[in-house]
């Protein structure tokens, strides 16, 4: 990282944080230099940066100044009830129709679960996939295709290791995309009728997993900010016989929330005391905004109870569906249930992939990515507060691409994704987010593609219709 770059991060924090407000000064270039240790040009540079990302803007004679809509002045959403009693899941019908209203390229895809893939090194990649094919032992097709290509295996051990935690090889498969790791893990430590705990609201890809294998759900409050409420989930656990548990701990989807890091040891520890595993969706751990990554539940892990997946398709090959699984204590169960199913993902693009890890500059695409889609989330916060009710409530993550508003009481999600549909605009409404379809005034904004006219045209439009109800 660049000395600006590093700066920039560093303002961008104190401005996160709240220690520098909305329209509040930021250090003049004299004294950011001086204080600092940095030359005028590094300061420079850094502001540049930060009025690009929407954080900062410049007043002729003036300064530099917090933008108003960098952070936003929104009340954060609220927690959601704790609903003491388990559930059937039925979600898929709504599911689909969010689906298909992402299909039509003319369509504002605010309800799609991907970044844009303009945002990924995809010639880089296709070159990747050409000189691994060439390059790739036939034998290897039949040797490797479980647990997976050992050279992608080793760097996302070695990615593991940056972070501060050490794996075994032995313990990683690769899978179809996180979705085919995460339903591996639930397969592995459930049976049909058995109760899963799951997050309030929780990805609908989550529900839809648990209606196909005929699950019930126990819905656990989650904070916009911090997670998942533990004191629910004590109460849970100690009423239920949960079975497993399946939580985002970073920038979960829909809401954006993180665990602080002492939130996820508790969280480990309360499930090991009940015996009950941890299935860590983390496949938004690459896309924070600081400067460090979030530590994953699995850091603190002591005993193999935590299956912590992860997937490529959020950051840097959505189409090429390569994700992996840690599964601790369950590897071997999991590795023999995915060889009872698909055998193996697509063998060049996990070479295609390990490759790229090894040469192409991931870390560099990583930085650019997280830059590109912190200056989207100020974009998109900054029309709310121009069209929406001044009733609405944001959360604001820290990573990820994903907005979670609730709307004044009288709004219908489901209404209004139907109308924003007529309009060219998708939306996710917040129904398909739980299994007891809550969240009826909610819906999930997608701020993962570029800026442009038509997001702004398409935001207005969204906020007149809220208006309307």
């Amino acid at each position: 990282m660049k000395r600006y770059e590093k700066f920039a991060d560093d303002i961008a924090e104190l401005i996160r944080s709240g220690v520098l407000g909305p329209g509040q000064r930021v250090p003049s270039v004299r004294y950011a230099s001086q204080t600092y240790g940095v030359s005028p040009s590094t300061v420079f540079q850094a502001y540049y940066l930060l009025e690009r990302r929407g954080l900062i803007r410049a007043r002729p004679r003036s300064g530099y100044f917090v933008n108003t809509h960098a952070p936003s002045p929104f009340s954060e959403p609220a927690v959601s009830e704790h609903v003491h009693e388990s559930t059937e899941v039925d979600v898929s019908e709504l599911v689909f129709s969010v689906l298909d209203s992402i299909k039509d390229p003319n369509t504002v895809p605010f309800g799609s679960a991907f970044p844009s893939p303009m945002l990924f090194p995809l010639p880089r990649l296709a070159r990747s996939l050409a000189s691994a094919s060439r390059e790739m032992d036939p034998r290897l097709v039949v040797t490797d295709m479980s647990p997976g290509n050992p050279q992608l295996r080793r760097q996302i051990a070695l990615r593991y290791m940056v972070g501060g935690l050490m794996l075994p090889m032995e313990e990683l498969l690769i899978t179809n995309g996180a979705l085919e790791a995460l339903n591996l893990c639930l397969q592995a430590v459930t049976e049909p009728g058995d109760l899963v705990a799951i997050e309030a609201p929780a990805f609908y890809a989550c529900l839809q997993v648990l209606e196909r294998l005929k699950l019930k759900a126990v819905e656990i409050p989650v904070h916009p900010r911090d997670g998942i409420d533990l004191g629910a989930l004590a109460q849970t656990l100690a009423r239920y016989p949960i079975k497993a548990c399946w939580t985002m701990t970073s920038f979960q989807n829909p809401m954006g929330a993180t665990l602080p890091e002492a939130k996820k040891q508790a969280l480990v520890e309360l499930l090991r005391g009940h015996q009950v595993p941890l299935i860590e969706d983390d496949v938004y751990a690459e896309l924070y905004y600081g400067q460090h990554a979030p530590k994953p539940a699995k850091a603190f892990d002591t005993e193999g109870l935590v299956m912590h997946c992860g997937s490529f398709a959020k950051s840097l090959a959505p189409g090429y569906r390569v994700g992996w699984v840690a599964a601790g204590r369950f590897a071997q169960k999991v590795e023999r249930l995915k060889l009872m199913t698909s055998l193996c993902p697509s063998m060049p693009a996990q070479a295609a992939i390990a490759d790229y890890l090894q040469h192409g500059g991931y870390d560099r695409h990583l930085r650019k990515l997280r830059y590109a889609l912190e200056e989207q989330q100020s974009a998109m916060l900054a029309a709310i507060a121009r069209y929406f009710p001044a009733q609405t409530r944001v959360s604001q993550p820290a990573g990820g691409y994903f907005l979670w508003l609730e709307l004044p009481e009288q709004t219908d999600s489901l209404k209004l994704f139907q109308m924003a549909l007529a309009q060219g605009i998708s939306i996710a409404p917040g129904p398909i987010f739980s299994a007891t379809q809550r969240f009826r005034n909610c819906i999930r904004l997608n701020y993962g593609s570029p800026w442009s006219e038509a997001s702004e045209k398409a935001m207005e439009t969204l906020g007149r219709i809220v208006r309307s109800f």
